[in-house]
């Protein structure tokens, strides 16, 4: 049995890695640091609260005190570490956020770790997973192979510079003081429970309210992407078997440029309308309401600073060191997270009020259709 930290637990990502490790280990006990800014969101994980299955606390992990404190209770000797500033385009807003708790943040649960386990004297058996991205790796051509863990880190957005960072700081642990960590850089996640502001709950949201698809540029950037239950198994097979010191590339091996995403939303909400008759009462301003599908809100808007153009995830160490390989197909993937979001209208109607709506205003209101 391990006492596991899981910080940014509340995020999307950490919620579902929550309810995984749950499922996967029962026995371990969990505990869930988030700052529960406006990324985060408790419900999911309100009935494990109420019914003690984990143990929620509300707090940064910038908080060096907190972090001491929690470390001296719960002698944690697993830390998932998944809590961070996640959205490009807000970065570019406002980078200072994303330095503090990225880096800043990460150096003091780094340090947390260190210094208890030191104390504690039980550095050897303990573990602690940086949950990272591939867009440390940069941008790549069309005939590009895939990245892979040994791809140089060439950043091009703040949010992409604070991750190599914290990146680099976890590799500087376990080579100056032999800390046990180990780093994934992961590809695109999708999946229940993702917050509106990312590309696809984005443009299922958008089609339900009959509202336009903006889509950047040409709509020819290429992402791999990566269902976040697949993602989550991985997470924990890595964290429990991999290798002390090693980077592991997790990808879903789905390479779909930005218009075929946006299309296959669009035909899965079309097939879904035509099957379900009570969905046109449900929603309808979406254009699939009135049979017609919903491909004809799609609006190119101009193109976002430092865009990279592809991504591309090589999984293969992954695969042959720890068996591990993402079963969950993007047409089934999208379909299956397109009835999510159908079926958890009060979930994602709660989010879109209020500073939500204020910051979509903000970032695509200037941008013009083209």
């Amino acid at each position: 049995m391990h006492t596991i930290l899981i910080t940014g637990g509340a995020g999307f990502i950490g919620q579902n890695l929550v309810h995984a490790w749950r499922a996967a280990r029962p026995q371990d006990r969990l505990v869930v640091v988030d700052a529960v800014t406006y990324a985060a969101n408790l419900r999911s994980l309100e009935p494990l609260i109420a019914g003690r299955d984990i143990t929620f606390v509300k707090g940064d992990i910038n908080d060096a005190v907190l972090l001491r404190g929690l470390f001296e209770e719960h002698r944690f000797t697993r830390v998932a570490h998944l809590a961070a500033e996640s959205h490009v385009d807000r970065s570019i807003d406002d980078p200072e956020a994303f330095l503090q708790t990225n880096v800043l943040g990460t150096f003091t649960l780094l340090k947390a770790a260190l210094d208890h386990w030191r104390a504690t004297g039980t550095l050897e058996r303990c573990r602690f997973l940086h949950v990272s991205t591939d867009e440390v790796y940069g941008s790549l051509g069309s005939d590009d192979p895939a990245f892979t863990e040994n791809s140089p880190y060439r950043p091009n957005s703040p949010y992409a510079a604070s991750k190599a960072s914290s990146d680099h700081l976890v590799r500087s642990f376990v080579a100056t003081y032999g800390m046990p960590a180990l780093i994934t850089n992961c590809s695109n996640n999708y999946g229940p429970y993702q917050h509106p502001e990312k590309l696809i709950p984005l443009m299922i949201i958008h089609a339900l309210e009959g509202k336009p698809l903006p889509i950047y540029g040409d709509g020819s950037n290429v992402r791999d992407w990566l269902h976040v239950s697949a993602h989550c198994d991985a997470l924990i097979n890595v964290i429990e078997r991999g290798r002390i010191g090693e980077t592991y590339n997790i990808g879903g091996g789905n390479e779909r440029n930005n218009r075929d995403v946006v299309g296959l939303i669009c035909d899965a909400l079309d097939r879904a309308f035509a099957a379900d008759a009570k969905l046109a009462a449900r929603f309808p301003a979406c254009t699939a309401a009135s049979g017609k599908s919903c491909r004809a809100l799609i609006s190119f808007v101009s193109d976002r600073p430092g865009h990279d153009h592809r991504y591309a995830i090589n999984a293969s160490k992954l695969e042959g060191e720890l068996g591990c390989r993402s079963d969950v197909g993007f047409d089934d993937g999208i379909g299956r997270t397109v009835h999510w979001y159908l079926d958890h209208e009060e979930w994602w109607r709660d989010i879109t009020s209020g500073a939500y709506k204020a910051w979509i205003d903000k970032n695509y209101g200037f941008r013009i259709a083209v």
